[in-house]
């Protein structure tokens, strides 16, 4: 899965906002980028097609809201990317992360560590 720039924005829009309808979506990014309201409305369509948004109609108009958080989205993403380049089984994806922990400092790393464990307990029931 590709995200355009505009898929981004309107992604951290609803993130923080919750919902919103294509008015309001152009109101805050449409016209600071000088985007038409058909091309906001064609961005939440794809969107939703891509199910990353839900929707409910209210009157004439949906209103969207994200269907997955942003942790979901990004470790979706990554295991999209990396799957072109790991096989099953190999540590190559584990090496990637633990190469990228190095520009982390002490509490990112303590962070890092906690949801490791998190993780550990979620898989033990």
């Amino acid at each position: 899965m590709q995200l355009g720039e505009l898929e981004k924005q309107v992604l951290q829009h609803l993130w923080t906002e919750s919902e919103a309808d294509a008015k309001q979506v152009h109101a805050v990014l449409g016209v600071s980028r000088g985007n038409s309201l058909n091309t906001i409305q064609s961005t939440l369509e794809r969107l939703f097609k891509k199910g990353l948004l839900s929707r409910t109609k209210q009157g004439h108009a949906y209103f969207y809201r994200a269907k997955v958080d942003r942790e979901a989205l990004i470790a979706t993403l990554i295991t999209n990317i990396t799957s072109d380049f790991v096989e099953e089984g190999e540590h190559s994806l584990i090496a990637a992360f633990s190469s990228a922990s190095a520009n982390l400092n002490d509490a990112q790393l303590d962070m890092l560590e906690h949801l490791i464990e998190e993780q550990r307990k979620l898989r033990k029931g």
